[in-house]
Parts: C-alpha cells; sequence; structure tokens
C-alpha cells in the first residue's frame, strides 16, 4: 500500500497514528506536507512583534528569544529569525553619544550684541554668521533675506 502513493513504511504509520492537524496539507500530486499558518503561529507572530517593540527595536534573535521564553513562550532560533525576516523587524543599532559642541577651549566668545531681538525691518540691518569653528567655511548671511551673503577661505 505504500508503494503507490510513494510513502515510506515509517510514513504511512505516522500518518495513521496522528490525527491530521489543520497545520498539515498534501500537496497535489506528493506525499510532501504543505504548511499552512495555523492560529497558533499567528499567535507567535504577534507575540514576536510586541516583545520587539517592548525591547525598543534593539534585540536580535538570541536576546528576542530569551526574553520569549521568560514570558513563557518557547520559540526556536531558527524560527524566531525566519518570522523576524517575514515580519521585516531589524534591530536599530544605538547610537554611541559624541559631543559636538566643545565649551572648553581659549578661543575669544563673540559678544551678543542682537540681545535675542532676531526681527530686523529692512534689508541690511542685522548681519549674523555661524560661530561653529569650522575648516574652510564662514557664511555670513543677510539677517532678513536668510541667503548667504558671502564665503571667507581661511
Amino acid at each position: 500500500m505504500c508503494r503507490v502513493p510513494g510513502v515510506s513504511r515509517s510514513g504511512y504509520y505516522d500518518r495513521v497514528q496522528h490525527e491530521p492537524s489543520e497545520e498539515r496539507l498534501l500537496r497535489p500530486g506528493t506525499a510532501c506536507p504543505l504548511r499552512q499558518k495555523t492560529k497558533n503561529q499567528v499567535w507567535v507572530a504577534d507575540e514576536i512583534k510586541v516583545a520587539h517593540i517592548r525591547t525598543r527595536e534593539t534585540y536580535g534573535t538570541r536576546r528576542l528569544q530569551t526574553e520569549l521564553a521568560d514570558n513563557g513562550i518557547i520559540v526556536g532560533r531558527d524560527r524566531l529569525a525566519r518570522l523576524r525576516k517575514e515580519l521585516r523587524l531589524h534591530c536599530k543599532q544605538k547610537r554611541k553619544f559624541r559631543a559636538t559642541t566643545s565649551s572648553d577651549h581659549n578661543l575669544p566668545v563673540t559678544p551678543n550684541l542682537l540681545n535675542q531681538n532676531f526681527t530686523p525691518t529692512a534689508p541690511n540691518q542685522v548681519w549674523v554668521a555661524d560661530s561653529v569653528v569650522q575648516a574652510f567655511r564662514n557664511q555670513p548671511t543677510e539677517g532678513a533675506g536668510r541667503e548667504t551673503a558671502a564665503y571667507a577661505v581661511r
């Protein structure tokens, strides 16, 4: 009986012994099982999304597997990796904080002549410049129009 459909003897008895679940279907013309998404898989995918958000989208597969196991959800690492790929869940890399302003310098500090009054009444009354120390670039701008007025090369 096993020779006609091309099923091994152990496969036949395994199939007879266990009732077919809603997760197993046979591909037409073959004895290969075709998997459908079951309620369990959908539930696991939802739990993965929740855990991914709860961990601020920073946990990879290994840490996420441990996080899920702590919550009573046992899922293999390969399955978790596959589901994360299907759900398009990727880790955000934590960026190191870098100070962009150095206030610890001996350079002269320009006085604030505007006293926070940034509303000129006519063009060419107020000229402003970026006070950041940059190599090869300083851009004075005209206050009313906010366009670059000149370039200076050091």
